[in-house]
């Protein structure tokens, strides 16, 4: 039965709570594109990513406005590259074959330019990873990752050193764009294979050939939903359950509905309370309906472990194909709560830190002093996927070290990246720590079986 109060209450949502489908990512295996040319390769990737996502853009366009509901972002993640062009060297022919198809069919991002070394890395692979810079610098939409360790492996410190000075690399290839190419990869420890959200996205090799996945939305909505919220904090959870019911429901069927038109698999509906640079539309914002006078005060990360863990809880029951990453996300530059606590100083990259062992997905979008050494970067990248190793969780690393400027200045990234302030980091260098490379151990509780 129909009930009009939900419709309105739906429609409030949307034209003054910032409700809205972040993204519609369609999946798309490129197996069948391995040939032994990079060229032949390239073409056959290109001509399978504009067949299969030609209508991916009018499709959600059309369904958007059949329902009202606004679906931000329309993307592709395909099968990590580095799998791709193994056998005959081809990514870079390959990485201009994505910009192009991205361009052609229109959408907002393309991810997949990945690797997976979480273990170990071949010489291929370190090639690849040193084509990042390049790829990134030369491209407009496409995205990349590397994925450094998981809890079953350890965490492969080879790659962690090389990631460091990779992303010092692009920042320098960007440096007239404060260091843009940084906001398009994500350095990971326990990657997932259905992540809807740039710039992590790829497509795994145990997806079906074609599934689209959805990133929900909905800050603005939970913290409207806070405010007539009088009681103690189990009544705020149940709150935030609820409410997370109601934007899943709405990602549930956007999934399923744009799926059956493209006649592919309907994947997951990624959860996430993932902000956008409006004001209104923060996750930080919902720390202080809670309670907090700032985000980063004593008490943040408690409250963003109730928050994260409620949204799961209520989110769950609105959908039998929950996945991703799945949880409360705090880009910095991407958040105006966060972006306005940096600028007071009641928030700094430790606090940020400790608040990644209980939210989704780790350090994201963080500007740091351009003068950033890559050991340190490399030091980050070890700290956070530790703490996704040893917490069995998705954590993942995209600092943007900005070429040219310090402690004090801003970097201004555009659209749904938005700007933010350069973050001070410790200075100490761990450089001999990280030049001792091998793997950092397994944890107990990997042995699992």
């Amino acid at each position: 039965m129909i009930n009009n109060n939900e419709i309105f209450e739906t429609i409030q949502m949307i034209n003054q709570q910032h409700l809205d489908v972040r993204t519609t990512t369609l999946g798309i295996s490129l197996l069948d594109c391995i040939c032994d040319s990079p060229k032949h390769t390239a073409e056959k990737v290109y001509d399978k990513i504009t067949k299969s996502a030609k209508n991916l853009v009018k499709t959600a366009n059309d369904l958007a406005s059949e329902l009202g509901i606004p679906i931000v972002n329309k993307r592709v993640s395909v099968t990590p590259v580095s799998l791709i062009t193994a056998n005959n060297g081809g990514h870079l022919e390959v990485i201009r074959a994505l910009d192009k198809a991205a361009n052609e069919i229109g959408i907002d991002f393309l991810g997949g330019y990945s690797a997976l070394v979480h273990k170990g890395m071949t010489e291929y692979e370190k090639q690849f990873i040193m084509s990042i810079p390049e790829a990134l610098a030369t491209t407009g939409k496409v995205c990349s990752s590397v994925n450094v360790g998981s809890t079953k492996t350890g965490i492969n410190m080879d790659a962690v050193a090389l990631m460091g000075k990779i992303i010092r690399e692009c920042a320098e290839k960007t440096a007239d764009k404060d260091s843009l190419a940084c906001a398009k990869l994500v350095v990971f420890c326990n990657a997932v294979e259905d992540n809807p959200f740039m710039a992590g996205a790829f497509h795994g090799v145990g997806e079906n050939d074609l599934t689209l996945n959805v990133g929900v939305s909905g800050p603005g909505v939970v913290k409207h939903a806070l405010e007539s919220v009088n009681g103690d904090l189990v009544q705020v959870a149940e709150k935030i359950k609820e409410t997370a019911f109601k934007i899943t429901r709405v990602g549930s069927l956007v999934c399923r509905e744009t799926a059956k038109r493209l006649g592919v698999n309907c994947g997951i509906v990624d959860l996430s309370l993932a902000p956008t640079p409006v004001m209104g539309d923060s996750v930080a914002h919902i720390l202080e309906e809670i309670g907090l006078e700032s985000v980063g005060a004593c008490g943040t990360t408690a409250c963003l472990a109730m928050l994260n863990d409620a949204v799961k809880k209520g989110g769950i029951m609105a959908s039998s194909a929950v996945g991703g990453l799945s949880g409360a996300f705090i880009p910095v530059s991407e958040d105006a709560g966060m972006i306005r606590a940096t600028e007071c100083g009641d928030l700094n990259i430790e606090k940020l830190e400790a608040m990644t062992c209980v939210c989704s997905v780790g350090l994201d979008m963080i500007a740091i002093p351009g003068d950033t050494s890559a050991e340190v970067i490399s030091g980050i990248i070890a700290d956070e996927s530790a703490i996704g190793m040893v917490n069995m969780k998705t954590t993942a690393v995209r600092v943007i070290p900005v070429i040219g400027k310090g402690v004090g200045d801003y970097a201004e990234f555009g659209g749904l990246l938005g700007h933010a302030p350069i973050i001070a980091v410790n200075k100490n260098s761990p450089l001999k720590f990280i030049q001792r490379g091998g793997r950092i151990p397994a944890p107990l509780h990997s042995l699992k079986n």
